[in-house]
């Protein structure tokens, strides 16, 4: 797998713009990119959110509706300011440690083929964002802030046309944190915050009439959108605000 050139040129500018700058009024300076911040953020992402679509098993024609589940992630983020208004940048490392599917897309093994009632799908997703914040901090004193996001979402190819394992999707979202402890004395704790994330998928997922090879399903509706993430984002670096 490899990420394309611009996003490593992306990469390659945030580091040279995390550089140290001598410090004036106690404030480090920095060119268009700021020095990062990096959490680690335990999240519950509900999917099928707003509908739940019916797919067909080819072999047996029977039809199903999706469940409404909840699946457990453990996201990296790093998070970058800048110097633009309102603009930041976050880049996540998204990993589902336990779920799980039917057969092994890689090997195209099947769960009773390895004497499995279940073989465990855990790609790790990589997002890319721009952040556009409508709400500081500041603004509630601390309290609550809120940004639209602007995303790439890097992970596991789901339309059978895909010529890529991995594809890009553009995804939109919406994120309200509230920094719970805000007020308590310890500084690393004031920094830890609660946020929910509502989730739209806007290309790369399955649509009516697509049959997954691997699975032997027929979507008979297109694939529901809309997530809703509630996310414990604690951080690692800095500690403090």
């Amino acid at each position: 797998m490899q990420i394309p050139n611009c996003l490593a040129a992306l990469a390659f500018a945030a580091a040279i713009g995390t550089v140290p700058a001598v410090a004036q009024e106690r404030t480090p300076a920095c060119f268009v990119l700021c020095t990062p911040s990096l959490a680690i953020e335990p999240t519950v992402t509900i999917e099928n959110l707003a509908r739940r679509h019916r797919i067909q098993d080819v072999a047996s024609g029977t039809v199903t509706r999706v469940d409404r589940g909840a699946e457990f992630e453990v996201i990296v983020a790093a998070g970058i300011p800048t110097t633009i208004p309102r603009v930041s940048l976050t880049f996540e490392a998204i990993w589902t440690p336990f779920a799980e599917t039917e057969r092994n897309v890689s090997t195209g093994a099947s769960a009773e083929d390895l004497g499995k009632s279940r073989i465990t799908d855990n790609p790790v997703e990589l997002e890319f964002e721009l952040n556009l914040h409508v709400l500081r901090p500041e603004r509630t004193a601390g309290w609550i802030g809120a940004h639209f996001d602007f995303v790439d979402k890097f992970s596991p190819a789901e339309r059978p046309n895909a010529t890529s394992t991995y594809t890009h999707k553009l995804n939109f979202e919406l994120d309200v944190g509230v920094a719970l402890f805000h007020r308590v004395p310890l500084e690393w704790l004031r920094s830890v915050e609660v946020e929910a994330s509502l989730d739209y998928v806007a290309t790369g997922l399955p649509r009516a009439g697509d049959v997954l090879p691997v699975s032997g399903e027929r979507y008979l509706d297109n694939a529901s959108p809309w997530s809703l993430s509630l996310v414990l984002v604690v951080p690692i670096a800095p500690l403090g605000r």
